[in-house]
């Protein structure tokens, strides 16, 4: 087997994965807040997850991955440790009502806008959609290991209760439940930030020194108790004797990692470089003390953020996209195959900061092409390597792609190996189609994901013969109309001997 070795945030070097469990990995991702549709920058840190799972299985691992769904409505402003801001699906709510008004088709599916479970339920499916198109693989067997929030509650306050009666955690005077960071010597060592460091504002991340009876500005919460919050719980239906509130961010993914994945260590954790600080490091406290182990996730690794066109992301600087809008075409001006998208974003290091550019999306299409036309060109033989025997990591090209990948996810190294191999002459069409399904089972980019868009059920090969029919009766007009028809649903049209062709454009 090769010895995969990653980069662990932990500890700031790369270290070999030894799984605590030989032969299986155990995975938690941080998932999707469902109150807005999911945008790229969140899409490359889940395709990252996608990628390092598919890679423990080519490596021969069994994976269990778990991603949460967020549907509980957080505030606005979770990178501060106590939150703050506004509800999140009360924002939702109000975003699709003036959807609804101004007559956004979408905003319908949503009967009643006030309901925040269904406002959540939009979008999450809407999330899966997506995430499906771009060929995820935890979302292809959603709901399971995709546990939601609002399903936890009682884990959540159970492990609440353990951290109190440790001394972990304590109520405050009105009535909100804070994780003591003083009782965790060990706070920080992820995010390298020191207990005696985080004062008052310190990098807008913690409050003021006694703001709700804190015993320390760095204090997080845990449980906030608020009548008004739409989504909220009475604690005492799950034998806690607190008010009625709902949870802290931080504590649900440590309770869903802890009842989904069945261990209170786990080997790996991932999410973007914005959860390092304070999520992931009060995710690491809180298990921990309540669990009293050494260790919450042996390894904790972060996808860096992207850029757009070389900028910052932002819907003030007009440059912000969803995964459906690129999908749509609103990015580029013409619509874009998910496979192209999933390839833009899994291209380079995941540790690095990847600027998505126009180019770079045309750059990837044609890369997805030549990919797809080599499968294509295998024929039968393509078809037939789906149901056969996958080949062996002993097979040499297969084992270079390998180690590639197992060294910290070396993307651009493994595309390297695929490239030279799909640039040879094909000598053997079964080996070369299962070379080129084993390096699929990672890129995912040669078979189409998802549901079929409308613009994939469109009948370009029957226009096509219409456009035929038309020229051979000298109906000139209809057949410029019915190549207008093709041009516009995004194929490029060619005329053989043969008749006429229409090859869909994948940006």
């Amino acid at each position: 087997m090769i010895q995969p070795q990653f980069y662990n945030t932990l500890t700031n070097r790369v270290e070999p994965l030894v799984p605590i469990e030989p032969g299986r990995v155990t995975m938690y991702n941080c998932g999707p807040t469902v109150y807005d549709f999911a945008h790229i920058g969140n899409f490359k840190t889940f395709l990252f997850a996608d990628v390092l799972r598919r890679t423990l299985e080519l490596l021969g691992f069994d994976v269990h991955q778990v991603m949460n769904i967020t549907d509980v409505g957080h505030m606005t402003e979770d990178q501060l440790a106590d939150g703050g801001g506004e509800d999140k699906m009360a924002v939702a709510a109000e975003r699709l009502k003036a959807a609804k008004k101004s007559g956004e088709a979408h905003a319908t599916a949503v009967a009643d806008a006030d309901d925040p479970y269904q406002v959540a339920e939009f979008y999450t499916q809407a999330f899966i959609e997506d995430a499906r198109a771009l060929r995820i693989r935890v979302a292809e067997g959603y709901p399971e290991n995709m546990p939601h929030a609002t399903q936890h509650i009682g884990g959540m306050l159970n492990m609440i209760g353990r951290l109190i009666d440790k001394g972990h955690a304590y109520v405050a005077a009105d009535g909100a439940v804070y994780f003591h960071v003083e009782s965790f010597p060990e706070y920080g060592q992820l995010s390298g930030n020191r207990i005696e460091d985080l004062k008052g504002g310190a990098g807008g991340r913690v409050v003021a020194e006694n703001q709700a009876g804190k015993r320390h500005p760095a204090d997080f919460l845990l449980w906030k108790q608020d009548a008004a919050h739409l989504m909220k719980w009475d604690p005492r239906d799950f034998g806690l004797d607190l008010g009625e509130g709902y949870p802290g961010w931080h504590i649900e993914c440590s309770a869903m990692a802890r009842a989904m994945l069945g261990r209170e260590e786990i080997d790996i954790h991932t999410g973007g470089e914005d959860n390092i600080f304070p999520h992931h490091e009060c995710e690491i406290a809180q298990s921990r003390c309540a669990h009293g182990t050494d260790r919450f996730a042996q390894f904790w690794m972060h996808s860096r953020h992207l850029m757009i066109e070389g900028k910052k992301m932002s819907k003030s600087a007009g440059n912000f996209f969803t995964a459906r809008q690129v999908f749509g075409g609103d990015f580029t001006g013409r619509p874009v195959d998910p496979a192209v998208l999933r390839f833009e974003l899994i291209k380079a290091s995941y540790r690095s900061q990847i600027d998505v550019s126009r180019k770079g999306l045309a750059d990837s299409a044609s890369a997805v092409r030549k990919l797809r036309d080599c499968a294509a060109g295998l024929g039968e033989a393509w078809e037939a390597s789906a149901d056969a025997e996958p080949i062996g990591l002993d097979h040499p090209v297969v084992n270079r792609f390998a180690s590639a990948l197992a060294d910290d996810l070396n993307t651009a190294g493994a595309l390297a190996v695929v490239f030279e191999f799909v640039g040879q002459p094909v000598t053997d069409q079964a080996e070369a189609a299962a070379v080129l399904r084993r390096f699929d089972s990672v890129l995912a980019v040669v078979e189409a994901g998802g549901e079929p868009s409308a613009s994939e059920a469109f009948d370009a090969q029957g226009v096509c013969e219409a456009l035929d029919a038309a020229r051979a009766a000298k109906d000139y007009a209809a057949a410029d109309k019915l190549r207008a028809q093709l041009i516009e649903a995004g194929y490029e049209v060619k005329t053989t001997a043969e008749g006429t062709v229409a090859a869909k454009l994948l940006a």
